[in-house]
């Protein structure tokens, strides 16, 4: 039992689940991840293996193994982390909960082991975080639907096998008109390029934008019930968001790690640098912040696989765990002076990644305005 577990309290099979991703993470990702974020390169063959050891879908596995998972796998290589969310969060679980047992049949034990790769085709130009805006139109033609519209930002989006694919059937309705459907990625008429210029972080994944035109898709395709999409798109979120909240956490851990190896073998003025009380209360707090992080995200697993709702706390989760792990990051660079202003360190890598986590599956502005409706509730009306 490791050291994590005992002071987390973590179970037997969960343990198992978080140290055979570290290993993982120190074998396979570890050595290969530099190159690949300098390059540019998304990497089948590292997708096939995450299947193949399981990360995708961990067979029999709770919610809390995979934030396990997300968390080691994190804490080395941000992109794959990113690929992770976006095929088990955004992909499988929609197709698990809402497709028809053919799609399922047809896709689920594919992306699972790695073989195909799904993407989300969710955000637009002018539709982000108010999907009710989203121009996207899905038309019904007999036993068809036919697609038209654009989207930016789909991670996986060059390299999916398939799409989740959300529209509008009605634009006055805004969020209450829309509909996802299961779409091939060898469909006629849809277009992919990339995105224009160059990603701040996550440089190893895939973003592409989509172009659909007059995409043609069986209505049997449809992923859940008419014109509930938005629900459709919300369950895929949360689970998206924890992973994204767990990777954080490993962000976190990694610039704490190195900025305390640091700190002890650093020496100016003629002792270490972590003795001065300026530093020393830098680690101190990134150390808090960490744990408090951590904390709130088996929090939220905890609740689920216990069968409870954890939407707020998930959108809790997300919040602290990426704020902290952002600050965390540039503390650390900072700390680490001119020695983390290249590549050669991991801590620019992180901290170019990191930022990304406050922004996608719904912004920390997004979190906040999720929690503050939570407490409030409905507006009655009533006055004082």
């Amino acid at each position: 039992m490791s050291a994590y577990a005992l002071e987390y309290d973590i179970p037997d099979a969960d343990e198992t689940w978080r140290a055979k991703a570290a290993a993982f993470a120190a074998d396979v990702l570890a050595p290969l991840v530099r190159d690949a974020d300098r390059d540019g390169r998304f990497s089948r063959e590292t997708v096939l293996r995450m299947g193949e050891a399981g990360f995708i879908q961990p067979e029999g596995a709770s919610l809390l193994a995979a934030c396990l998972i997300a968390e080691e796998i994190g804490a080395v290589d941000g992109s794959a982390r990113g690929f992770l969310a976006v095929q088990a969060g955004l992909v499988l679980a929609p197709i698990h909960k809402f497709a028809p047992a053919d799609l399922r049949d047809a896709w689920v034990s594919r992306l699972a082991r790695g073989e195909a790769i799904g993407a989300c085709a969710l955000t637009e130009p002018e539709a982000g975080s108010d999907l009710g805006g989203m121009q996207t139109t899905i038309r019904a033609d007999g036993d068809d639907v036919v697609i038209d519209g654009t989207k930016v930002w789909i991670t996986n989006g060059s390299e999916a096998d398939v799409f989740l694919v959300f529209g509008q059937t009605d634009p006055a309705l805004r969020t209450r008109g829309l509909e996802c459907y299961l779409v091939a990625g060898d469909t006629p008429g849809i277009t992919r390029g990339p995105m224009p210029g160059q990603e701040l972080g996550h440089r190893a994944a895939d973003h592409a934008t989509l172009t659909f035109e007059g995409v043609r898709v069986p209505a049997a395709n449809r992923i859940g019930e008419a014109r509930k999409g938005f629900s459709v798109a919300m369950h895929g979120l949360e689970d998206g968001r924890l992973n994204v909240a767990a990777g954080a956490v490993g962000v976190h851990r990694a610039c704490l790690d190195a900025s305390i190896a640091f700190a002890r073998e650093r020496r100016q003025f003629g002792k270490r640098i972590g003795d001065f009380q300026q530093v020393g209360a830098t680690l101190a707090d990134m150390d808090a912040k960490l744990r408090s992080s951590r904390l709130l995200v088996h929090h939220a697993a905890r609740l689920k696989d216990r069968g409870l709702d954890n939407a707020h706390a998930v959108s809790v989760a997300k919040l602290v765990a990426t704020e902290s792990a952002l600050e965390a990051a540039t503390q650390a660079i900072q700390l680490h002076g001119s020695r983390a202003y290249t590549d050669e360190l991991d801590l620019g890598r992180h901290w170019r990644d990191v930022i990304a986590l406050t922004i996608y599956e719904g912004t920390s502005n997004i979190q906040r305005v999720i929690l503050s409706r939570n407490l409030l509730g409905k507006d009655e009306g009533k006055s004082s």
